[in-house]
């Protein structure tokens, strides 16, 4: 029967076959003749589905290929594309590569999200001295695991017309995430900062302090930069446009740059002759000692990790030259939406975070008027004492 109500449940299941694929799921009903006119629903979605994939070129749907097809079209362009070609193959590991997209459920991604969890940071189960490492944040998981496979599945119905009758809730998966705190840079930090790094990585720093720009935001091409109209345009989180005045500041910094390398604005000089792996692009280009090369997305963060440590900055990553920026930008002006603006926040509910700065001015003012207050009953006083 293809609808059945199992003994550890009060709900009716449904569970079918069309085009050798499997359906299956719950009808979240406790009444058989309703269950069975959703079980209906569902086979006409199947069916559509299956036809949809057919006329698509498709057919059944193999993680496998799902993974192959999304880092051919999405992945591989990436800025931080090596840590996209390893969460796909860490999903592909996990579910093994026959597993159907159509067949992973709400039960499949929640032991995914629970498996994941159980993750040491950094792959590693102790820290240099010994210590036990802690296990991968809750941001982490969401990124790494969910949110990637989440993206799989809207790739998949969006461009390539897959139909998941039962696919899953994924708000139900991600989970909650420490509210973002605002850390701006302390007295000192800043110019210790600037000491340790390196004079080939100071141009890419200094930009990120003068745009406010996140991580991956900051690898831009040269195709990116509109002198004539002074913006640079690139795409940013949610693939949505984030456009960058040239301000004189950014100015300085870019031009030098302009004979570095013909398609990428930042890039370093390398220290010394290097192999890279063969890894995930399947490329083994060398590195010559001396000539420049552009700036990746994994190399920042590790260039990023000497620097602060060197430093000697506690508790300062590479996003909070974003939150520094806006609460100095806002402490400028007293205008949320000006900093909305600069971040390319698309709500200023996300903005918000950084009214703490504006509570700072209120209270500030309110002294000023107490203090004005005072001023003005000493002078009355003052008054009425000649006066008598």
């Amino acid at each position: 029967m293809s609808v059945y109500r199992p003994k550890n449940s009060p709900y009716y299941q449904y569970d079918f076959q069309v085009g050798g694929q499997r359906f299956h799921g719950s009808t979240g009903s406790k009444n058989e003749r309703d269950a069975r006119a959703i079980e209906r629903d569902q086979r006409e979605k199947a069916k559509a589905a299956v036809k949809a994939a057919k006329a698509a070129g498709g057919g059944p749907l193999t993680l496998d290929d799902a993974a192959a097809r999304y880092w051919r079209e999405v992945g591989e362009r990436h800025a931080n594309s090596e840590t996209t070609w390893t969460d796909l193959g860490r999903l592909v590991d996990y579910f093994g590569p026959a597993k159907l997209l159509v067949d992973i459920t709400d039960d499949d991604v929640a032991k995914l999200v629970q498996w994941r969890r159980s993750h040491h940071a950094w792959g590693k189960a102790e820290t240099k001295d010994g210590k036990p490492m802690r296990l991968v944040s809750a941001a982490t998981v969401n990124r790494s695991t969910t949110l990637v496979l989440k993206k799989m599945f809207t790739r998949a119905k969006r461009t390539w017309r897959h139909t998941f009758p039962a696919e899953p809730n994924w708000r139900d998966h991600f989970l909650a995430e420490p509210k973002e705190r605002v850390r701006e840079l302390r007295s000192g930090e800043s110019s210790a900062l600037r000491l340790a790094t390196r004079s080939d990585y100071t141009p890419i720093f200094e930009f990120a302090r003068a745009t406010g720009l996140r991580l991956d935001e900051c690898l831009v091409r040269w195709q990116e930069v509109d002198w004539e109209t002074g913006w640079i345009t690139t795409t940013g989180k949610g693939d949505r446009m984030v456009k960058t005045a040239i301000t004189p500041t950014v100015r300085a910094i870019l031009l030098p740059l302009r004979k570095h390398h013909a398609e990428w604005v930042f890039t370093y000089e390398a220290q010394r002759v290097r192999k890279v792996d063969a890894g995930y692009k399947g490329t083994g280009d060398a590195r010559v000692r001396g000539q420049r090369y552009p700036v990746t997305y994994s190399g920042l963060k590790s260039q990023w990790k000497r620097i602060r440590k060197a430093a000697g900055v506690q508790d300062f990553r590479f996003h909070d030259f974003r939150h520094d920026l806006a609460t100095k930008l806002l402490r400028a002006t007293g205008n949320l939406k000006k900093v909305q603006k600069a971040l390319s926040h698309a709500d200023i509910k996300t903005t918000s975070r950084y009214a703490h700065v504006l509570d700072e001015e209120v209270a500030a003012d309110l002294e000023a008027v107490q203090k004005q207050g005072t001023k003005s009953r000493k002078k009355s006083r003052s008054a009425g004492k000649k006066a008598g």
